[in-house]
């Protein structure tokens, strides 16, 4: 596996003002990383920048906003990579349909990681280098009881990485997922039913990091609970349907 050389380099991180965006922040500024921080709270990122051992610039922003995106890259300027952490949850059932709230996940997860790439993705492919991380969902791969809007935002974003990555090989901008199971935040506070292998942010972001200074491509972890979910994709529709809906 290689290792990555992170001393000097600068990355955008996204999503950055909680959970296992701010906790990356703290592994990538430690291992010599100069950050660009955004997320809606302009508070917490100050606090955030001003806790970091390394350099950080604070940079709010909506991704819900096209235009807001736009500016935001370019006040970024030349960066070395980006990860995409933002994002929003609620539990959810067919038979709770709220629009507003499906809206908004399929806003923020799905159309938010599009904006960023697309704004800092042609200065990468002019420099022939560039780093893009995304953070999909072990719940992307199938559907799943009472995760309407969020699964789909988040098995969206991993089709997306996929996509990126055929078409970006070769040209020096590297592409990379990472799909994390149950991490202990505000969004995972919202659930009422058990979740398996829950990770406390800390130490979800350092095999997020762990597989950011790697060469490969995905990231399913923690590795049990993914397991079981992967394999859902070679079970049978009925048995599928049958046993999740216990």
């Amino acid at each position: 596996m290689a290792m990555r050389d992170w001393q000097g380099k600068r990355y955008w991180l996204v999503g950055a003002s909680e959970g296992l965006g701010r906790e990356l922040a703290f592994c990538l500024s430690r291992a010599g990383v100069e950050l660009v921080l955004s997320a809606r709270n302009a508070e917490r990122l100050r606090s955030l920048s001003e806790a970091l051992p390394g350099r950080a610039e604070v940079l709010p922003l909506d991704v819900r906003d096209t235009g807001a995106v736009s500016a935001a890259a370019e006040r970024a300027g030349e960066i070395d990579g980006l990860a995409y952490l933002a994002g929003v949850y609620w539990p959810m059932r067919a038979q709770g349909w709220d629009e507003a709230k499906v809206e908004e996940m399929a806003d923020i997860n799905y159309l938010g990681a599009t904006r960023v790439v697309g704004a800092a993705l042609p200065g990468m492919r002019r420099r022939g280098r560039g780093h893009i991380v995304l953070t999909g969902a072990i719940s992307g791969f199938r559907g799943l009881p009472g995760t309407i809007g969020y699964g789909a935002s988040k098995a969206a974003v991993m089709h997306l990485a996929e996509s990126l990555q055929h078409d970006l090989q070769g040209s020096g901008v590297e592409v990379q997922l990472v799909n994390p199971g149950y991490v202990r935040t505000r969004m995972t506070d919202k659930n009422d039913h058990p979740m398996p292998f829950i990770m406390e942010p800390a130490r979800a972001a350092r095999e997020y990091f762990e597989h950011m200074s790697s060469d490969r491509f995905k990231l399913n972890y923690p590795y049990g609970v993914s397991l079981l979910y992967r394999g859902t994709q070679f079970l049978p529709d009925w048995a599928y349907f049958r046993l999740f809906n216990r």
